[in-house]
């Protein structure tokens, strides 16, 4: 048994996964044979897995079966076994998907600036540099990261999120791309197009001409630290030290909330490492899955 508020808790988890299920979710995962309609249903994996997270951190798949096991059974008689439990989570991994991208969508916070937006990534590991990657080949490379100054096998979360005043920062789009993926590559593909905004970036932003002919086309402007130019001499270095300085102090302190952001993710959900996935559908269920099963806890 759980406590009662709790319970309150899974109840209004299933009641809403079983809503987008009926309106959404169920186009994700169709099945087109004769058990199409099992007992242990769809609804109620997706249902145990974001409330095993979510208010019992239980970030294993192992784990989230056996407190299931142990103390929701009385809920879900129908639970299969361990296996068969993780085999239909990977196969939700689409609805997974889906699910996170409305969760965004659907409860995002009133005192969101529109006009302001903090970026950054954050590397999700399968394996370390030193060997070789052999998950999830088709969507996974390696890349390195600047903050842990290492080379690593997986994917990167890449997070376009809007400033709130003294809260932490709401996505307003996070993309998935393999480890290697330059980020500034990814904001021209993706965000290049967006309006009236005011970036706030790390130095890897940091590209003058394009832009200023981005500020000029769209109203966007990109803020980052000040990087260092090759070849400068040391006495213009001097005489533009303190400007510099005081402008990178700023610019960084408001995009630190970003990864402050980042920092509850992997809190709450062990998110940056997936060394235990195994095939891709599994990686793809340790990222969507944990990215809605972190904002199901602000939900509900």
């Amino acid at each position: 048994m759980i406590p009662k508020v709790k319970a309150d808790k899974l109840i209004k988890i299933y009641f809403h996964v079983c809503e987008k299920f009926e309106n959404e979710l169920q186009f994700q995962c169709s099945r087109f044979s004769n058990n199409n309609t099992p007992e242990f249903t769809d609804q109620e994996a997706m249902t145990i897995y974001l409330y095993a997270i979510s208010q019992e951190q239980r970030v294993r798949i192992k784990q989230i079966h056996t407190f299931a096991d142990e103390y929701l059974r009385s809920w879900f008689p129908k639970l299969p076994s361990y296996a068969a439990f993780n085999y239909r989570l990977n196969w939700l991994s689409e609805a997974f998907k889906h699910f996170a991208g409305s969760l965004l969508v659907d409860f995002k916070p009133d005192n969101c600036s529109e006009q302001v937006n903090l970026l950054d990534s954050l590397p999700i590991i399968t394996c370390s540099g030193k060997r070789t990657g052999k998950v999830a080949r088709g969507i996974t490379d390696k890349g390195f990261c600047s903050t842990k100054s290492m080379y690593y096998y997986g994917l990167k979360l890449h997070a376009l999120a809007f400033q709130r005043n003294k809260c932490l920062p709401f996505p307003e789009q996070l993309l998935i791309t393999p480890a290697s993926e330059n980020d500034l590559t990814l904001f021209k593909n993706a965000w290049e197009n967006l309006e009236n905004r005011t970036f706030y970036g790390d130095k890897i932003y940091h590209n003058v001409d394009y832009f200023n002919n981005l500020n000029s086309s769209k109203n966007s402007l990109m803020l980052t630290p000040v990087k260092a130019i090759k070849n400068q001499s040391e006495w213009d270095k001097q005489f533009e030290r303190a400007a510099n300085d005081l402008f990178s102090t700023c610019v960084s302190r408001i995009r630190q909330p970003i990864e402050s952001l980042f920092n509850w993710l992997i809190e709450k959900t062990d998110f940056q490492r997936a060394s235990k996935s195994r095939s891709t559908a599994g990686l793809l269920l340790h990222v969507y899955g944990k990215i809605a099963a972190a904002f199901i806890y602000l939900v509900f």
